[in-house]
């Protein structure tokens, strides 16, 4: 177990090796050992691996401590490894509390349904992706978060809905259902959730219908975003870095085609124009479709430029 530590220990072991308040005040006075947390110890001095950090958190936040936040997500490979505290989750009548720069203490009433079987400890891969997303600083922030973990793949959207409705979160309760509802109705991607809520939603453009399927050269495609159930023959094409590969590329100039020979008019965005000028992305969109009849009105949106029209 020890060797599983990675060289943090706690009072209550070392005094099991019969280590007492004297050993333990010499070894430190001597710069062999270094204090990491109240009761805890690594037995080395310099700096601390990460390991290290995370062994001293869980030791001090005791025993039925998880990793989770982004800690968990780190170990779950959903983000790169930190150099930040170490964030623990323990049950709501712990005595631990947060201890800069070494942990950040969560607590949770739910505590005992969060955790896997695991070494170490951590919180579940969805209760992990709801921890990320209700740590963000803003509603938006905490949607999007959501949206990336669950359209990369790294958690099922049933499981988060279920999550949800089992164990709703202390915040941002609305704004993770909108974020649900816009993936249940076929947003598949950063890039689309963008354009749901900030080209269509924040400029009052109607509602694109999503993963749209399309016949060429014999296969079945999807478009992102299409409007024809409105009445409007409108396809708008959103295209990540998968699209620079050559098969993609083949397939989006082939649908290109498909859409002319229809008699469509398309528009097409990529990450560079939504995340940085929505609004102008807007403007386009709203051009061609009040030149097929949409009566508007296009809204504009705190983030419009004053000289907008």
């Amino acid at each position: 177990m020890y060797a599983l530590q990675h060289g943090a220990i706690d009072t209550a072991q070392l005094r099991s090796f019969g280590i007492g308040r004297e050993g333990i005040s010499a070894n430190v006075a001597a710069g062999r050992w270094q204090p990491v947390a109240p009761r805890v110890y690594a037995t080395f001095s310099g700096p601390l691996p990460r390991e290290t950090r995370i062994a001293a958190a869980l030791l001090y936040a005791g025993p039925a401590a998880l990793l989770s936040h982004r800690t968990a997500a780190e170990h779950w490979g959903m983000r790169l490894p930190s150099s930040g505290p170490v964030h623990v989750t323990v049950a709501y009548n712990c005595s631990a509390v947060s201890q800069a720069p070494l942990v950040v203490v969560h607590r949770s009433r739910a505590f005992q349904h969060l955790g896997v079987d695991s070494m170490p400890p951590l919180t579940s891969r969805v209760d992990t992706v709801i921890d990320l997303a209700v740590a963000e600083p803003t509603a938006r922030d905490a949607q999007q978060t959501l949206t990336e973990m669950i359209t990369s793949r790294r958690v099922a959207a049933a499981q988060v809905q279920e999550r949800l409705a089992e164990r709703p979160p202390r915040r941002y309760v609305k704004a993770l259902e909108q974020a649900m509802s816009r993936l249940n109705t076929g947003v598949d991607s950063m890039l689309e959730e963008i354009y749901a809520v900030d080209v269509e939603a924040a400029h009052g453009l109607p509602a694109a219908r999503r993963q749209a399927p399309v016949r060429v050269d014999g296969r079945t495609l999807f478009e992102d975003a299409v409007y024809d159930h409105i009445g409007i023959t409108l396809t708008v094409r959103l295209d990540g870095q998968t699209h620079l590969e050559h098969d993609v590329a083949l397939r989006d100039r082939r649908r290109d085609n498909a859409a002319e020979l229809a008699g469509r008019s398309r528009l097409v965005f990529g990450w560079p124009e939504l995340n940085s000028r929505p609004c102008g992305a807007a403007r386009e969109v709203a051009a061609v479709l009040f030149r097929h009849g949409w009566q508007g009105p296009f809204r504009h949106c705190p983030k419009c430029p004053a000289q907008d029209p």
